[in-house]
């Protein structure tokens, strides 16, 4: 099934059927919302393909070693909400688990960590984590 912006969602989704269907819910998957979806309803794809071309420009540039992305993919905020400890002991997600964000991921090289990065129309993240995101930690997040 194809959602508003084009793209297959549901066909890789293990969880297609919690959701509700992008086109069915009006882009509000899971109860949330899809910032792809909201694009498309704003301006159409085109809007989507300048949103995505920012995004990966501000990625980018935020001068991180080895973070260069090209592409950023539709992620579920309940696959790349990890959990966060603060300074203070506290722990803190960042990212709403019923939301739609465009991310991607990065391998460092010589690690066996990785860069994770998410954004919607306001903020950025970026973090580092091990295997199957252990040991996540922030390394910008930021209102855009």
């Amino acid at each position: 099934m194809l959602s508003l912006c084009g793209v297959d969602c549901c066909s890789g989704c293990d969880k297609a059927k919690d959701c509700g269907g992008c086109a069915e819910t009006d882009g509000h998957p899971f109860g949330g919302r899809c910032i792809a979806a909201e694009c498309v309803k704003k301006g159409g794809v085109e809007e989507l393909q300048n949103l995505k071309k920012v995004l990966i420009e501000e990625f980018n540039s935020l001068g991180i070693k080895d973070l260069h992305i090209s592409e950023l993919n539709l992620l579920n905020g309940f696959f790349v909400n990890m959990e966060y400890q603060l300074a203070n002991g506290q722990s803190v997600k960042l990212l709403e688990d019923n939301q739609v964000y465009l991310g991607n991921q990065v391998e460092i090289p010589g690690s066996d960590r990785c860069y994770g990065m998410a954004a919607d129309e306001r903020y950025l993240l970026v973090c580092e984590y091990g295997c199957n995101g252990e040991d996540s930690e922030i390394v910008v997040y930021k209102r855009r």
